[in-house]
């Protein structure tokens, strides 16, 4: 809260000293303002000039800025910016307590005490909204202020001082509280992953953490496909999951393009969907059934002949 001082103003009263006339030659003793006699009357000395009370209260004393009634000599003129009270008059413009030889504040031509200058204009801290007193330190960021204590991280509450600390949704959080509740978390180990990592079906994994299922091979970067929402690399997923060629019994892993046939319930690679005579590829070509064997059409005309 700002403080300021004011002054007491007193009216000098003289009574020896007359403007520069001598009492003892006879000459008529008046007001310089209405040039009514003063003799054995109180009067007030203005810049060498005698003036009766009255008159100098008409022109030169102030009024008060609380009742507007003019201050007189006989009273004490407490002034403050261009603006004066009588002492009775100098109070808090809200609890009404006397302000004389007290702390005050000033706000929009208006003075108010210690207690209700910062009740109403004081700025607050907006941890526990109280007052920041005179030689209160105060913790800033943006708009925001705190005390130093308040300035505390919403989690474990320990105050933050000169710490880093991350600020999210109108809340401080410590480096530490942060990344526990925040940070992204591996799925498999639940760790913290600080740099690079992996995302699988949307869920971030460490690069170590995300391996076959099956023989715990490393799959960043490699070749891989999954299983009720495991991830196998693709030898592990054709030798227990895949459907194996008819002809070299090798597994059908689909992985990378790989095109197949099927007919009934045998499955073949393309490379070796062929004639069991002649060899010849029987890929978008007319079979038939010999057996357990497939053949081209002429090699099945060759055996009716």
């Amino acid at each position: 809260m700002p403080t300021w001082n004011f002054e007491y103003k007193s009216f000098r009263e003289d009574y020896n000293k007359l403007g520069g006339k001598d009492r003892g030659s006879g000459q008529h003793f008046c007001c310089w303002q209405c040039d009514e006699s003063l003799t054995g009357q109180r009067y007030v000395l203005r810049d060498d000039h005698p003036y009766c009370i009255k008159c100098y209260e008409s022109v030169f004393a102030n009024s008060c800025e609380e009742c507007s009634k003019i201050i007189g000599i006989d009273s004490k003129d407490l002034s403050y910016k261009d603006k004066h009270w009588h002492e009775a008059c100098f109070s808090c413009s809200k609890c009404r307590q006397s302000l004389v030889d007290k702390q005050f504040g000033s706000k929009s031509e208006k003075i108010y005490c210690g207690n209700c200058y910062d009740a109403q204009f004081a700025s607050r801290c907006d941890g526990c909204s109280e007052i920041f007193k005179a030689g209160t330190k105060k913790m800033e960021y943006k708009t925001r202020q705190w005390h130093e204590k308040c300035f505390a991280c919403v989690v474990c509450k320990t105050p933050i001082g000169t710490k880093s600390f991350i600020p999210r949704e109108q809340e401080i959080y410590c480096a530490n509280c942060y990344e526990e509740k925040f940070a992204t978390r591996c799925v498999k180990c639940n760790k913290i992953i600080t740099s690079g990592g992996v995302t699988y079906k949307n869920e971030p994994w460490h690069r170590e953490c995300f391996t076959c299922s099956n023989c715990s091979t490393s799959l960043a970067g490699q070749r891989f496909t999954s299983r009720e929402d495991k991830p196998f690399c693709a030898d592990c997923f054709g030798e227990l999951f895949a459907k194996r060629c008819y002809s070299c019994k090798k597994p059908i892993t689909g992985i990378g393009g790989t095109r197949f046939i099927s007919f009934e319930d045998r499955h073949w690679h393309n490379d070796c969907f062929m004639c069991a005579s002649c060899q010849s590829s029987l890929v978008g070509r007319g079979f038939i059934t010999d057996g357990e064997d497939i053949i081209c059409p002429d090699c099945a005309k060759a055996k009716l002949m």
